[in-house]
């Protein structure tokens, strides 16, 4: 017996839930929040990434095909009941893995990463999240992320995406940022420097040595 039925975006959804997963009596604010700003295209690829009882990737499923979601979570029960869920919702092919982050995700085509990451302290689980995120999409695709905070997250994906998008709606912060370069934004400016730096280095060389022969000349 379902523990939840719902309707998003007028798609009917039963999901069967557990105590010991995320909001299990009720779908949480957040993530129909974030869901308000997803349009789903025929041609994404969708990987929900920290999927609990398997929301965002079942509807996904619903409306752009079984075949083009991957879902993933650390637990073990989470998965299993997700796998359950998508037989519920008749996507009983989606291809759901236990993961921790991205460590067993070996696609990196996708065009859409969504994700409502559990909130730690150090914010280990979303500086994970956001920066293997970045390669497992492809150029132009995006990696939308719903949380309470706002601070972090914007500097963080600022960072690695060159920039990003910010919404509040209903208490919460939904960012969305496009890749744009095959590397990171950081990296970029960490190799810019470096070319800058040895640019101005060969310079001081060249000045340096100019100097020297007019001292010689003189």
């Amino acid at each position: 017996m379902p523990n939840i039925e719902t309707t998003i975006k007028n798609i009917n959804l039963q999901f069967v839930t557990d105590n010991n997963l995320f909001s299990p009596r009720n779908l949480d604010t957040a993530t129909l929040s974030m869901l308000d700003e997803i349009n789903f295209e025929n041609e994404n690829k969708v990987l929900d990434l920290g999927c609990g009882y398997g929301v965002v990737g079942i509807l996904a499923a619903k409306i752009i095909g079984e075949n083009n979601v991957v879902m993933c979570d650390i637990d073990i029960e989470a998965v299993n009941i997700s796998k359950n869920n998508a037989i519920l919702n008749n996507v009983p092919n989606i291809n759901i893995i236990q993961s921790d982050g991205l460590n067993n995700i070996t696609d990196n085509d996708f065009s859409l990463i969504l994700s409502n990451p559990p909130y730690h302290t150090d914010f280990s689980t979303a500086k994970h999240f956001i920066e293997k995120g970045f390669y497992r999409l492809i150029l132009n695709g995006k990696f939308i992320m719903v949380t309470k905070r706002l601070d972090w997250y914007k500097n963080k994906l600022t960072s690695v995406f060159g920039g990003v998008k910010v919404k509040e709606k209903n208490g919460y912060y939904i960012f969305i940022s496009e890749k744009r370069n095959s590397i990171p934004s950081n990296k970029i400016k960490k190799k810019l420097k470096i070319v800058n730096k040895e640019k101005s280095d060969n310079c001081n060389k060249v000045n340096k040595k100019k100097k020297n022969g007019a001292v010689l000349d003189n």
